[in-house]
């Protein structure tokens, strides 16, 4: 059934509290749990939903992530009719090539969409990690009748809005009928938290942003979504499983830090719906004798001879003779040398930590320093 539908993933929402993380790189690059990119987890959820055709659009800072995806072999979508698409940006006089909002991206990529020989498209962003299968999405869709259903997931009420993120909330009715929708709320009541994923069908979804693009409406939700709950059978279906928002540094911290925890790594990381992610031939990480590690996640080619606790470290991160690393993220490359003390701390790729240097973050606000920096 699902073999019935394409997929398009944008992961280049802007989200500028992720502040020097996105600086050189889109979100959809963002390194996540040692080895992994943002990317892999909508791209995996398709392909375990036995999905074979998919678009990514892009349209700036994409260099990393074109060269994580490569052909899409890693995802086994590398297929001559069905596959990995790179869906570039183009330059008009009313589009400079980066993108107003989620409909404009769309426009920018209708070409795929009308060439695509399945019925349905499935749309994610890249602005939340987790692990599922569109499969009984797609049943509640056809099942329900539904013009568009959208995924969404169930949050506290006092769960915390970042305005410059753009969440989305829905009020829905007692057959799961999107009623109305809240973007941005300072004080909302409303729990169904959009993950900003939905299917559509094909023919429905060209109409509706040709027409939302013809009035000057950029956004999803506010716009495509929201002006037409009346004239559409919009539903909404719930994912009831682990959901790592990625909406400011302190999020991807804390995202990265819940990887720790077996639990969410066993429902993240399941053996039947497998994260796929471009590999690496690398030799494993080595320990000398002084080397100490407690409760941490260790990539291949790491060199550790100091204390590492609580902590991520990605690729060739070396960490030296009596250096101490406890609550920290190190992304790949990172060189911390003898003596030096990191704590709550994110180290962008190829930083360098000199001999005895101090940086202590806070638990509620992590330090960041960016790519190819000296602490």
């Amino acid at each position: 059934m699902i073999r019935e539908a394409f997929g398009i993933i944008y992961p280049d929402l802007e989200i500028p509290n992720l502040r020097e993380l996105v600086e050189e790189r889109t979100v959809g690059a963002l390194p996540i749990g040692g080895k992994y990119r943002t990317i892999d987890f909508p791209l995996s959820n398709m392909v375990n939903s036995d999905i074979r055709s998919v678009g990514v659009i892009v349209s700036r800072k994409y260099n990393s992530l074109m060269d994580h995806l490569g052909s899409g072999k890693a995802w086994d979508l590398s297929g001559k009719n069905e596959g990995l698409f790179i869906l570039t940006p183009y330059s008009l006089r009313e589009n400079p090539g980066v993108y107003r909002g989620m409909v404009e991206a769309l426009r920018s990529s209708l070409n795929f969409v009308r060439k695509a020989r399945q019925e349905y498209c499935v749309i994610a962003g890249a602005m939340s990690i987790y692990n599922f299968n569109y499969s009984s999405m797609m049943r509640f869709h056809l099942e329900s009748e539904a013009d568009i259903t959208a995924l969404y997931h169930e949050v506290d009420t006092d769960y915390s809005v970042d305005e410059q993120s753009l969440e989305v909330f829905f009020e829905l009715s007692d057959d799961a009928r999107i009623r109305s929708i809240e973007v941005n709320p300072t004080l909302t009541t409303l729990t169904a938290h959009s993950l900003k994923s939905y299917i559509i069908r094909k023919d429905i979804l060209i109409n509706l942003v040709e027409e939302c693009y013809a009035k000057g409406e950029y956004k999803f939700s506010e716009n495509l979504l929201r002006n037409n709950l009346d004239r559409l059978r919009i539903m909404a279906y719930e994912h009831k499983g682990y959901v790592g928002p990625l909406k400011s540094v302190q999020s991807y911290f804390d995202l990265n830090m819940a990887l720790l925890d077996p639990k969410v790594r066993e429902e993240l990381f399941q053996e039947k719906n497998r994260i796929f992610t471009k590999a690496k031939d690398s030799v494993p990480a080595k320990y000398y004798n002084s080397a100490d590690v407690k409760g941490s996640l260790i990539a291949n080619e790491c060199i550790i001879e100091g204390s590492v606790e609580n902590s991520i470290l990605f690729r060739n991160v070396h960490v030296g003779r009596g250096a101490k690393v406890k609550n920290s993220i190190l992304l790949p490359s990172v060189d911390v040398r003898e003596g030096a003390e990191l704590e709550y701390v994110i180290l962008d790729k190829g930083v360098n930590v000199k001999r005895k240097s101090r940086l202590i973050g806070n638990e509620n606000y992590p330090i960041v320093v960016g790519k190819g920096g000296t602490v």
